[in-house]
């Protein structure tokens, strides 16, 4: 197999491909993470997670002869795209959001390698049950999801008590549908 890159600093991204036992190092270079108006949240995703493949590609000696993998999530309320938390109040305020609703998680994902370029978006339904204002607050002030789509990790504490249910790949929510992420890279080693 080829070298594989992980262009993610995401501990849950690296956590899930070493689940899978693919073999890949982490390079990372710092992305403009906006899109282009008017597109669809999966569009969004797709384009962020191939902005952040180039941009790791164009800065290594042998790109063309490595092969990178991209991601980037995003979290869907009524077609509203709930970014990262700000801060405290905008974590609470997302969640509250969330709370008692059925909303997605969309993944993008990009894989550049020798043979070519691969980009998919993979779709997760997620519902919460009611969160109370204490649940909210004390997920918050002990987990600090600042760094985290939607304001929440679904192996966290929240994940345990908040969730009613999901409908789709359970590591798609967690940042990368990782079994569709092994099967293209299969198909990508298949053609190399």
């Amino acid at each position: 197999m080829k070298k594989i890159i992980l262009a993610s600093a995401s501990p849950r991204r690296k956590q899930l491909l070493e689940l899978a036992e693919v073999s890949f190092e982490i390079k990372v270079s710092q992305v403009d993470e906006t899109f282009p108006a008017g597109i669809s949240p999966a569009q969004a995703a797709m384009h962020i997670a191939e902005n952040k493949a180039v941009a790791v590609k164009i800065n290594l000696d042998n790109g063309n002869e490595q092969t990178i993998i991209a991601a980037d999530t995003v979290v869907v309320l009524n077609e509203e795209i709930l970014g990262k938390p700000v801060d405290r109040e905008d974590a609470i305020h997302i969640l509250g959001k969330l709370s008692g609703k059925v909303h997605k998680v969309i993944t993008g994902v990009c894989i550049l390698s020798a043979s070519g370029k691969t980009v998919f978006s993979q779709e997760t339904q997620v519902e919460f049950y009611h969160l109370s204002k204490k649940q909210i607050e004390y997920y918050v002030d002990q987990y600090k999801p600042y760094d985290k789509a939607g304001a929440y990790a679904i192996q966290e504490w929240i994940g345990a008590i908040g969730i009613k249910s999901i409908t789709g790949d359970f590591y798609n929510v967690m940042g990368l549908p990782v079994s569709r992420v092994v099967d293209e890279l299969r198909m990508v080693n298949g053609k190399e």
